[in-house]
């Protein structure tokens, strides 16, 4: 009885040291990359509650009026187009190409390897 009792405060004092550790002081814990990572500190992340005034997307009207017209009818062709092209303009206002990946690359010599 008094081994079973010895084992018994040996282990609760180990679980005592283990759970009286500081947050600082504890070891970071074994992670495999699924979830959440238990070692980052956790954040609350803001939620914004102004959005943006309708005005700003002139897609969203159109979009209105799209889903009043009978489907595939030449007005809803027409509204679809008008957003399909707004669309591109936004992009075409986002996209940046290089301007050394718009200049035509010189001619280049065979590299075949073969004999002259």
């Amino acid at each position: 009885m008094i081994r079973h009792g010895f084992i018994l405060l040996t282990f609760c004092t180990a679980l005592i040291g283990c759970a009286g550790a500081s947050a600082q002081e504890r070891r970071p814990i074994a992670w495999d990359g699924l979830g959440k990572d238990p070692n980052r500190p956790h954040v609350a992340k803001r939620h914004v509650t102004n959005r943006a005034p309708a005005a700003s997307d002139p897609n969203q009207e159109r979009e209105r009026v799209l889903g009043t017209l009978p489907p595939y009818s030449e007005a809803w062709w027409a509204v679809h187009d008008e957003i399909q092209a707004e669309n591109d303009k936004q992009l075409g206002s986002k996209l940046m190409i290089c301007p050394r990946c718009m200049e035509p690359s010189p001619p280049r010599e065979d590299v075949t390897g073969s004999i002259r």
